[in-house]
């Protein structure tokens, strides 16, 4: 009985640990809900925004859905997987918003009316586009690149709107899914939309353990016989891997691969001995083409060339690498230090540098009072 207890207790202590972390590149804002026309009834939501992220900013962050808030061991995995990628420079930062599908209509969201009449696929797939996303953008600067992220029946319904929606998404990871119900078979349709154009690159990685390895050779067999370069999908199969453990296995190797080309991109930049400011628009021009949308190299990227221009005593370059970061990063106040820094190095004036500083230290939302205090008194010192 002792140990029953100490055990109950070990677990429940292990997942209030969990629900408690904090993020090292990323915050939660309050939870919120959305009452949905098309399904007529209330879906709860949670949002995660980098730590950057500002309600006045102008600035547009992708988007990633991830479904199955219900189950706060693989979601809070997938977002620490994410934060851990963010935070390394592997990915760029990005909006996250978790759904919550609550038993009573978990199913019926996730089947089409062709398996049943009592099917929600639809529906839901209204919700999201319709309500959801608007939502997010308007309120978030959601951009026009998306990422859905969906586990087991949700695995199923994110690979289907592979056919319906691709070309409003970028990208697709379904874990533990299955892929054929009563006159459905999704591999039929991953077979015709592989024949279709892209004009950038479309993502769709699964991971499938020990429940349908058979649906994986189906689903695989008919991946590898397309031949279209845009068309990036690929599969991973662990063959002894529970359907709650994959979730896990599938979800950091993915992201990467998804982002390897943002961050082949990114060291591009970090590398190039030119003028930062003239080798930048190629470099965006680059992500762009690959993923349809844009997105923002990494503060720490970004930071990097100004440090290193400055580093090598090259206070021009170090000046225009800083303002750049500032253009994407306006609410880190610090950043207008360093370039008034260099500035003095240069025996340049610094007023306007001064007056952007304080304007956005009064605004940003990065730091703490106390860490604005600091940050003050660092200012002063510099001034004199």
């Amino acid at each position: 009985m002792k140990i029953q207890l100490y055990l109950l207790l070990l677990i429940l202590s292990f997942v209030n640990i969990i629900q408690a972390q904090d993020y090292e590149r990323y915050k939660t804002v309050p939870d919120t809900s959305i009452i949905s026309k098309h399904l007529g009834y209330e879906k709860n939501i949670s949002i995660t925004v980098p730590i950057e992220w500002q309600a006045e900013t102008s600035r547009e962050f992708p988007l990633i859905v991830i479904f199955d808030r219900q189950n706060p061991r693989s979601l809070n995995y997938i977002i620490n997987t994410i934060d851990y990628l963010t935070s390394t420079e592997q990915m760029p930062s990005a909006i996250v918003v978790s759904i919550e599908s609550g038993r009573k209509y978990r199913k019926s969201e996730t089947l089409h009316k062709a398996t049943s009449e009592k099917g929600l696929a639809a529906e839901n797939e209204k919700f999201l586009f319709d309500e959801l996303i608007p939502f997010i953008e308007h309120q978030y600067n959601a951009s026009s690149f998306r990422l859905f992220i969906g586990h087991s029946r949700y695995g199923y319904f994110t690979t289907s709107l592979l056919n319906t929606r691709i070309d409003e998404l970028s990208g697709v990871i379904s874990l533990s899914p299955f892929f054929i119900q009563n006159n459905v078979d999704l591999t039929d349709s991953i077979k015709t939309i592989s024949q279709k154009e892209f004009s950038s690159k479309k993502y769709y990685r699964f991971g499938i353990g020990n429940d349908y390895p058979s649906q994986f050779l189906k689903m695989d067999s008919t991946i590898n016989t397309t031949n279209n370069p845009n068309f990036d999908f690929k599969g991973f199969l662990f063959k002894e891997a529970d359907h709650y453990v994959t979730p896990g296995l599938t979800i950091g190797i993915s992201l990467y691969e998804i982002f390897e080309k943002w961050a082949s991109i990114q060291s591009k930049y970090s590398s190039n001995k030119e003028n930062s400011s003239e080798v930048l628009p190629s470099l965006q021009e680059e992500i762009n083409s690959n993923y349809g949308s844009s997105l923002e190299f990494s503060l720490g990227t970004l930071n990097g060339k100004g440090w290193q221009y400055y580093n090598e005593n090259k206070f021009e370059k170090a000046i225009k690498a800083w303002e750049i970061m500032m253009q994407y990063y306006p609410s880190l106040s610090e950043g207008y230090m360093y370039i008034i820094n260099a500035k003095t190095q240069l025996n340049q004036d610094t007023a306007e540098m001064t007056k952007l500083f304080h304007e956005s230290l009064n605004n940003s939302q990065l730091y703490t009072e106390e860490e604005k205090l600091e940050l003050k008194e660092e200012f002063e010192k510099l001034s004199h």
